[in-house]
């Protein structure tokens, strides 16, 4: 098999039909592609981890599967075990560490780029263009806002790449508004 972006997009394709789920690995794709070329990595094989992290979640929810099973299927279709280890470590619950700067970014941007996502629905121009590092540091201080968001899993992940809490936030807000069409986030035109 042919791992490149199209396979990995239709293998997305056949687990996920969720739209909003594809979104989200659309947006966790383009981050992974900004934080290679910021760390010096391979930006399509870095994508492609992004673009796939979650591709098993919607068949197999449940932290006794997910991404135990997606790995599983990812072995058998021969992908590198560096794409498999960072899908594993991006959930804490595996107890998989994270040894590279791949896997460091994908746990770094991952629960970061839903947050953002919501963080632009709520916006008035539903744009990701409009989104600062202020309104997500506000927003994360109010738990019942995109509750679901591992607020943890946000602060580890800067801390493991020791960066700088608005310099992350702007470098995955500039990321998402570089595929802002495709994902849903470029909002109404400007008046």
């Amino acid at each position: 098999m042919m791992i490149d972006r199209q396979s990995a997009w239709d293998l997305l394709c056949e687990y996920t039909g969720s739209d909003s789920l594809r979104k989200h690995a659309l947006g966790v794709e383009a981050a992974m592609r900004a934080m290679a070329v910021k760390y010096d990595g391979d930006p399509d094989t870095w994508g492609i981890t992004g673009l796939l992290h979650d591709f098993d979640y919607e068949k197999y929810p449940t932290a006794q599967e997910h991404p135990f099973k997606g790995v599983e299927i990812l072995k058998g279709l021969g992908y590198p075990q560096e794409i498999m280890d960072a899908i594993m470590g991006h959930a804490e619950y595996t107890g998989v560490e994270r040894k590279t700067l791949m896997a460091k970014s994908l746990f770094a941007v991952d629960e970061l780029v839903g947050f953002v996502f919501a963080v632009t629905y709520v916006r008035p121009s539903k744009a990701v263009r409009d989104v600062v590092p202020k309104s997500i540091r506000k927003k994360l201080k109010q738990k019942s806002f995109a509750a679901s968001v591992n607020r943890d899993d946000i602060v580890q992940g800067i801390l493991e790449l020791e960066l700088e809490e608005n310099e992350h936030f702007q470098f995955v807000i500039d990321a998402l508004a570089g595929v802002a069409e495709e994902v849903g986030l470029a909002g109404t035109a400007p008046e």
